[in-house]
């Protein structure tokens, strides 16, 4: 008798971390993707969750080494982490653990309980409230108390961070960026590639980026992939992300010292931090990353830093209007 009621209550152990491991995973994948491409898989396993980079889902034109794919997946992964802290279960992550399987990112071990700080459960609550906020910001400036903040979370990811506010420094990263645009819109390939990932605002897709993600209304989102795939749009986003990289309050460049998988899933987790505090303390975030996409650019970025090493992620911070959230996959189609 005492085995078999041992064997039920693990059985019972078993089966409600398992529901509490999904829950977790719903959190995870809210994190942002190049293109909302998710491109992310879960196993969940006895003692906690295995993360794999789901490649099908790469932008071989974009992101040919995989590089932003990776980030992404970082992302994914402290959220993932995340949410179990704030379920009051602690963990262990084992970054890239099985050279043979290099698809495998991270493995998340349960290894205890764990009571979460405030601070946790602030960016807890902050991941459903996260968006990618492509419109103008106000010019009101981030407050200088949460500077101080960020660079304390890339630094415990061995990151690095350059913050920039003067309009001589914005004006010289937005050259790159605009320059990023016209080198993007005339690549058919790149266009074709983007092309795939627009979609209508009624669409029934669970990824990809709908027309009101870029202002789009209804009826044009119909139009989008058409336009974004046959015309050289470069030197009309050129002119529209010049306004947005020197009209933002507050230009950030995120970075690490290599330029390898492990050095991108630790910038993502970064990244994720940030933008959960960013996104707690009411300021709105988006991506301006072509300078750093078009291996050209990337070195010229890179002079613009304080820090020896690779530019992974260009960010633009501010206050900004709500913008609506972007579509994700059921968290069916992202278990193995």
């Amino acid at each position: 008798m005492t085995l078999t009621y041992n064997s039920a209550a693990m059985q019972q152990r078993t089966s409600g971390l398992k529901k509490r491991l999904r829950l977790a995973i719903e959190f995870a994948v809210m994190a942002p993707s190049g293109h909302n491409a998710q491109p992310w898989k879960f196993h969940i396993v006895r003692d906690g969750v295995e993360l794999f980079a789901d490649r099908t889902r790469a932008l071989h034109i974009v992101d040919p080494t995989d590089r932003e794919l990776t980030i992404s997946c970082g992302a994914a992964l402290y959220q993932l982490g995340l949410a179990l802290n704030c379920d009051a279960l602690a963990t262990l992550v084992h970054i890239l653990p099985d050279p043979a399987r290099p698809d495998l990112l991270a493995k998340l071990r349960i290894s205890g309980p764990h009571t979460p700080s405030e601070e946790e459960m602030e960016q807890f609550r902050a991941i459903s409230q996260r968006r990618t906020n492509r419109k103008p910001f106000d010019t009101k400036p981030v407050p200088a108390s949460i500077f101080d903040e960020w660079y304390l979370d890339s630094k415990s990811e061995n990151c690095w961070l350059q913050l920039i506010e003067e309009f001589t420094q914005k004006h010289l990263i937005a050259d790159l960026v605009i320059e990023g645009d016209r080198i993007q819109g005339s690549d058919k390939a790149f266009r074709r590639e983007l092309a795939k990932w627009v979609n209508a605002n009624r669409s029934t897709r669970r990824d990809g980026m709908p027309g009101y993600a870029h202002g789009v209304g209804n009826i044009a989102s119909y139009l989008g992939p058409l336009l974004v795939r046959t015309f050289d749009w470069g030197e009309g986003q050129a002119a529209k992300d010049k306004q947005l990289a020197e009209g933002s309050p507050l230009l950030g460049i995120l970075g690490t010292e290599e330029d390898t998988p492990a050095a991108w899933i630790a910038c993502g987790q970064a990244l994720a931090k940030m933008l959960l505090r960013g996104t707690a303390r009411g300021l709105s975030a988006s991506f301006l990353n072509q300078p750093i996409e078009v291996s050209s650019l990337r070195p010229q970025l890179g002079e613009y830093c304080d820090n020896e090493g690779f530019p992974q992620i260009l960010l633009r911070w501010g206050y900004g209007r709500e913008v609506q959230p972007t579509p994700r996959r059921a968290i069916e189609d992202v278990l193995i």
